[in-house]
């Protein structure tokens, strides 16, 4: 009987043990997390250390819907998803919007120091005399040198007009750098080319610096291609605010000239998530990644062709001074006996 009553009161323990670790990780937010699904590196990293952290550390379920930014952030304000790892904030008409409208929020500031803008191999404006290239464009600072150097960036398939090379349709960027070639008057010297696709613009651009030919185009970090190869940004007019509205505005028919709104990339969340798990968005808040660190994992991604689940569990155990400051002691233990599975 003793040795009964004793079993008993090991799986009884045992039961309420698993009770309180059950209700210890009980997602905050009561139903699956649902995140965009970008395709580029950095958007995908980030996306998938999010779904990491939130499952292990926090016992939700989540998912991930593909999409352009255009279509996700429509998404988002709709609840159809929850959660965008790389928003860069204020950055289309829509999410201005819906973020004034209480629809979206921007939280967090996962990577500091981001930049974009148009950009020029190094060896076009300053030469390369150990590989025996003249400089071809020597006085090219500025968008305003553009027109002098059209001929130089001759478009195949136009060749009384250069090629400027512009984001993926459906990118936010894209209709900034549209509306930027009306301001900056380039419309009649330069062609609007779109790759289709992020890994083709890559390609597009990698291809023509490995064999020193002239390209000009429209690029952001954290990436990668930034990291190996030597750019000079060009000059553009100082940022306006009101220029800015003009450019994020594909329906406006006279955009104004300006540098793009200073760059912060946040997380973004749905309505209903903000309101149902401060929880997850106390994490948001908290989440941010080294530049430098951040440039070098997705240059390996890049480079090994490695996928961001890998790149992202790689992060999680060999970083854990940054990520655990992320989150209260009882998610890191979580984090931790998860990644031991592993």
């Amino acid at each position: 009987m003793r040795t009964a009553l004793s079993v008993l009161a090991i799986l009884t323990s045992i039961s309420m043990t698993q009770q309180v670790f059950a209700d210890e990780v009980k997602c905050p937010y009561g139903k699956p997390v649902v995140f965009a699904g970008p395709n580029w590196e950095s958007g995908m990293f980030t996306t998938e250390v999010l779904r990491f952290v939130v499952e292990k550390g926090y016992g939700c379920k989540t998912d991930a819907i593909p999409g352009n930014t255009v279509t996700l952030e429509s998404a988002l304000a709709q609840n159809d998803i929850q959660v965008t790892g790389e928003q860069w904030a204020g950055r289309s008409p829509f999410w201005r919007e819906a973020e004034k409208a209480g629809k979206v929020f921007a939280v967090g500031e996962t990577v500091k120091g981001a930049t974009e803008g148009w950009w020029v191999p190094e060896y076009l404006v300053k030469g390369d005399p150990t590989r025996g290239i003249e400089a071809k464009a020597p006085e090219l600072k500025s968008v305003s040198d553009l027109p002098r150097y059209k001929d130089l960036f001759k478009d195949p398939e136009s060749p009384d007009k250069g090629r400027f090379y512009n984001c993926p349709t459906g990118w936010t960027c894209e209709i900034v750098n549209t509306q930027k070639l009306k301001a900056y008057a380039l419309t009649d010297s330069f062609t609007n080319f779109r790759t289709g696709t992020g890994p083709a613009l890559d390609a597009a651009i990698s291809t023509a610096i490995r064999r020193r030919e002239p390209i000009v185009f429209y690029y952001w970090s954290p990436t990668p291609l930034m990291g190996r190869f030597k750019l000079i940004q060009l000059e553009e007019p100082p940022f306006s605010q009101q220029a800015w509205e003009t450019l994020a505005d594909p329906k406006n028919p006279n955009p104004l000239p300006s540098r793009s709104l200073p760059a912060k990339i946040t997380i973004g969340i749905s309505k209903d998530l903000h309101d149902k798990a401060p929880e997850l968005v106390q994490l948001f808040e908290s989440v941010q990644i080294p530049l430098p660190l951040f440039n070098s994992v997705l240059a390996e991604m890049s480079e090994k062709h490695k996928d961001a689940d890998t790149m992202s569990l790689a992060f999680f155990k060999e970083h854990r001074d940054i990520w655990s400051t992320w989150l209260p002691a009882d998610a890191v233990d979580r984090v931790d006996a998860a990644l031991k599975s592993q």
